[in-house]
């Protein structure tokens, strides 16, 4: 039996009408979604979304998320702030591929304003199907959290 993949995810204004296609797209193709908001285009701040949603993976209830705000920058900073997060701020499939095969991402950061609807759903198709090369790129990972 093959576990449904589990998906966090969290956006702000900006993100909202990008991130509601995502999700019934992710729920189309039968994976767990959990929809930490934002609930609507009301004006919000991204990092209340972007922190719920990495404490989530981080703590290992999800096995992914997925974040979305205006320029993709700052919902995707914010996530990076917890240990053990490597979010991957992606505008096409090939970066999105990258992120999974050599960081291990496992958070999915879009900027929704710069990001077609296809485009965005190709990234997360790639993201959420591709695995982790491992081998010289877990020394580099294993460098991420180091304290400096």
């Amino acid at each position: 039996m093959n576990k449904t993949i589990s998906i966090a995810i969290g956006c702000d204004h900006a993100g909202f009408q990008l991130k509601e296609k995502l999700k019934q797209h992710l729920l189309g193709k039968g994976y767990s979604v959990k929809d930490f908001g934002a609930y609507s285009e009301e004006r919000v701040d991204y990092p209340d979304f972007a922190h719920q949603v990495a404490i989530a993976v981080e703590n290992e209830e999800f096995d992914f998320g997925l974040l979305m705000c205006g320029s993709g920058n700052g919902i995707n900073m914010t996530a990076n702030r917890h240990k053990g997060i490597r979010s991957a701020l992606c505008w096409n499939s090939e970066i999105a591929k990258l992120a999974r095969q050599h960081n291990d991402a496992n958070i999915l950061a879009l900027p929704a304003r710069f990001i077609e609807v296809n485009e965005a759903i190709a990234c997360l198709d790639i993201f959420l199907t591709t695995k982790f090369e491992g081998g010289r790129h877990t020394d580099r990972i294993n460098k991420i959290d180091l304290e400096c």
